[in-house]
């Protein structure tokens, strides 16, 4: 088996700039806090889990060039979150849930939730950051969607219906944000190495029918091209470059890291 080098991180230059990344506990969030911080963003790192962002500080390496500032916050509180997202300069929306089921056996409160967390909450950061974005004429939004706002899945319709959502919610923003210095785009990974991956697997062999050691080979990984999970610090680094000076004229479009998914 071939070895293929990891790539060096994005050259990145952050300091003065206040990011703010949901879900920042773990998995993408967490990899996406830390890269920010070592370019020199102030991060307010927000999530639910205390622990999770207590411990997400604790690990900032020592001489990065910003900061994390855990926030507790449920993205259920919409008006908190508008008010979170002030004087962000900065905005990665990550955050989400997954549940597997028949869409004729799915909770409808579950259904809610998701959507809640993971289009209306990204709407309402959206609120309250724009305005101090247009106002220095400079922003990042980076959406962290998925292969499934580009291709459905069975058995998740809360999840794909978020996430087809966000993508054109990143467009408009987008169409807006331009003439104000403000980029918008969608990060599209395939199954990407987390607690929200590992924990599906169970569901997904109920779903489908097969014993969980089967499930990562034949439904996960069953369209993509590279037969491994993505790492988190991968994503991290493609939210990295739609930061740079090099990407101001990418907006309005999604970035695909599917291993070959969508190539079909």
């Amino acid at each position: 088996m071939t070895t293929i080098g990891t790539p060096g991180p994005v050259s990145l230059d952050l300091g003065g700039r206040t990011a703010l990344v949901t879900g920042a506990a773990g998995g993408i969030g967490r990899a996406c806090a830390l890269r920010l911080a070592a370019a020199g963003a102030t991060v307010r790192a927000v999530d639910r889990d205390a622990a999770g962002l207590a411990a997400l500080a604790a690990d900032l390496p020592d001489g990065a060039g910003g900061t994390i500032e855990p926030q507790v916050l449920d993205l259920t509180d919409l008006d908190a979150a508008e008010r979170a997202a002030a004087g962000t300069d900065l905005l990665v929306n990550n955050a989400g849930l997954q549940l597997v089921r028949p869409i004729e056996e799915f909770p409808p409160e579950v259904f809610h939730q998701v959507l809640t967390v993971m289009l209306e909450a990204p709407f309402r950061l959206l609120r309250g950051a724009l305005p101090h974005m247009y106002e220095r004429g400079w922003g990042r939004i980076v959406n962290i969607s998925s292969v499934h706002g580009l291709r459905a899945s069975p058995f998740k319709s809360a999840y794909v219906a978020a996430k087809h959502g966000l993508e054109g919610l990143s467009k408009t923003a987008a169409l807006e944000g331009a003439t104000h210095g403000v980029t918008s785009n969608c990060v599209n990974p395939g199954y990407v190495r987390t607690p929200l991956v590992e924990r599906q697997i169970a569901d997904q062999a109920v779903a489908h029918g097969i014993p969980e050691e089967r499930v990562l080979a034949d439904v996960l990984l069953a369209d993509t091209a590279l037969k491994r999970l993505l790492e988190p610090e991968e994503v991290a680094e493609a939210v990295a470059y739609l930061c740079t000076p090099q990407a101001s004229f990418v907006t309005g479009t999604s970035l695909t890291l599917d291993g070959g998914w969508t190539a079909h």
